[in-house]
C-alpha cells in the first residue's frame, strides 16, 4: 500500500507545493525560498527516510514567518494523509540526537491528538537570526504547524547547546529519527495500535 501524498496551499502570503513518500530513502528536493528552512527540512527527510519535494515562495521580503508556517502546515497535512488509517504502525518513536555541543531528545506519538511540548532552548535563542534571516522562534513555530496538521503528539526537548545553528538542526534531526520509528510498519501489530480501535 502506498504511503505517499501530494498537497498544495496558496494564500495571499505564500504558495506551497509538496509531495512525500513515507517509505522512501530520504531523498529530497527542497526550495522554500528560506535557505535555513531548506537545510532543516533536508535533514528531516534524510533522517526520517521520507522522500520529500517542496517548492514554495512567499512574502519573504517582509519576513520568513508566513512561508515557513505554511510549509509546516502543508507538510503536516501531507503526513496525516500518507499515514492513512495507521494500521500496523509502531505508532511511538523516540530519539536523542547530538550535533557537536547540542543535544536534543524527541518523542513522537501518531496519536491523532495534536499536542506539542517544546522546551530547553537557551535564553535568547528565539531572537537569534540563523543565517541572517531565520529567527530561532521559527523552529517552534514550524514544529507547531507540522504537529497540529499531522495530528500527532510530539515532545522536543533541547538538553544542551550553545550554537543556534547546531541547536535547531539537532531538534529537527531528533524529531526526524523519532518520527521514523513511529511511522515504521511493525509486523507484530495487527489493526490500529490503539485500545480505542482508531487513531
Amino acid at each position: 500500500m502506498s504511503r505517499a501524498a501530494q498537497r498544495s496551499r496558496t494564500t495571499s502570503e505564500s504558495t506551497v507545493e509538496l509531495s512525500l513518500d513515507l517509505d522512501g530513502t530520504g531523498e529530497s528536493r527542497i526550495a522554500t525560498s528560506v535557505p535555513f528552512l531548506d537545510h532543516l527540512l533536508t535533514a528531516f527527510a534524510r533522517h526520517s527516510l521520507t522522500d520529500l519535494t517542496i517548492t514554495a515562495s512567499g512574502d519573504t521580503d517582509i519576513d520568513v514567518h508566513h512561508t515557513a508556517e505554511d510549509v509546516g502546515i502543508v507538510l503536516g497535512d501531507a503526513i496525516r494523509e500518507a499515514l492513512g488509517d495507521k494500521r500496523g504502525l509502531a505508532r511511538f518513536g523516540d530519539a536523542t540526537v547530538p550535533l557537536d555541543e547540542a543535544l536534543t531528545r524527541a518523542a513522537v506519538d501518531l496519536s491523532g491528538r495534536p499536542y506539542l511540548v517544546h522546551g530547553g532552548e537557551p535564553a535568547g535563542f528565539e531572537l537569534h537570526r540563523i543565517g541572517g534571516h531565520f529567527t530561532g522562534s521559527m523552529v517552534r513555530h514550524v514544529f507547531e504547524a507540522i504537529v497540529l496538521n499531522a495530528r500527532m503528539t510530539a515532545h522536543v526537548q533541547v538538553l544542551a547547546g550553545r550554537d543556534p545553528h547546531h541547536i535547531a538542526e539537532s531538534e529537527f534531526k531528533a524529531f526526524a529519527r523519532a518520527f521514523r520509528a513511529a511511522k515504521a510498519v511493525d509486523p507484530q501489530v495487527t489493526g490500529v495500535p490503539s485500545t480505542k480501535g482508531a487513531l
